[in-house]
């Protein structure tokens, strides 16, 4: 698995996941918060599957 997410993308990605699991474990928003997860976990690891499928890559290359 190469890196597919970078940058920006993976920030936002944590931050919604993290608000999310936050909300749901409040009880502000109902159970479906715990979708967070999956933003959470690709923030983290840095690869999406979407991503993947579609050739969407928002991390940077370095330049040889």
């Amino acid at each position: 698995m190469t890196r597919n997410v970078g940058g920006i993308d993976r920030i936002l990605r944590i931050v919604i996941g993290i608000a999310l699991i936050a909300a749901a474990a409040t009880g502000a928003i109902g159970m479906w918060g715990y979708i967070g997860i999956l933003p959470l976990a690709t923030g983290l690891i840095g690869w999406c599957p979407p991503y993947a499928i579609f050739g969407i890559n928002t991390c940077k290359t370095k330049s040889e």
